[in-house]
């Protein structure tokens, strides 16, 4: 199985990227692993509410036109069910064994993503009910599938 994180806002701050990069070097051994960044569309700091809808359209169009027919698309919402990481790690245990040829992890922008989205997830999984920085979220992201093949493969990291 492979696995994707797409993050529609892009990475920019130094120690956020070699975070990402680091575990993505540590995940190597155990899955192929892609990041895919910076689908994401301009707008105005005084966009109302029908102009976010057109950019959460259109980055989910762009989020959408990446997957296969025979891809899982996991996306990480606020309001999705909150999971620890031994939960995670089952998720991810039952993703492997689908006969599905890759896992799609989902970070949406400042605005979220589009109901499109959202619609085509086969999970929609929460951190927590806080708000982070989605650069911030990708890196927890990256840690926790790390994690998670680590708890899969009863090896010592998870504590």
């Amino acid at each position: 199985m492979k696995y994707r994180i797409i993050s529609v806002g892009k990475i920019r701050e130094k120690f956020y990227v070699e975070g990402v990069n680091e575990y993505i070097k540590r995940l190597v051994p155990y899955t192929g692993i892609e990041l895919v960044e910076g689908l994401e569309e301009k707008v105005s700091p005084r966009a109302g509410e029908k102009d976010i809808e057109k950019v959460l359209r259109k980055e989910g169009e762009r989020i959408l036109a990446l997957l296969g027919d025979k891809e899982i698309l996991v996306v990480l919402d606020g309001q999705g069910e909150l999971l620890s990481s031994e939960d995670l790690a089952r998720c991810m245990g039952n993703w492997n064994m689908s006969g599905l040829s890759r896992v799609n992890l989902v970070i949406g922008g400042s605005h979220g993503l589009a109901d499109i989205v959202k619609k085509r997830a086969n999970h929609i999984i929460s951190f927590s009910r806080m708000t982070f920085p989605h650069q911030m979220a990708v890196l927890i992201l990256s840690e926790q599938v790390y994690r998670g093949f680590k708890i899969l493969k009863g090896e010592p990291y998870h504590k």
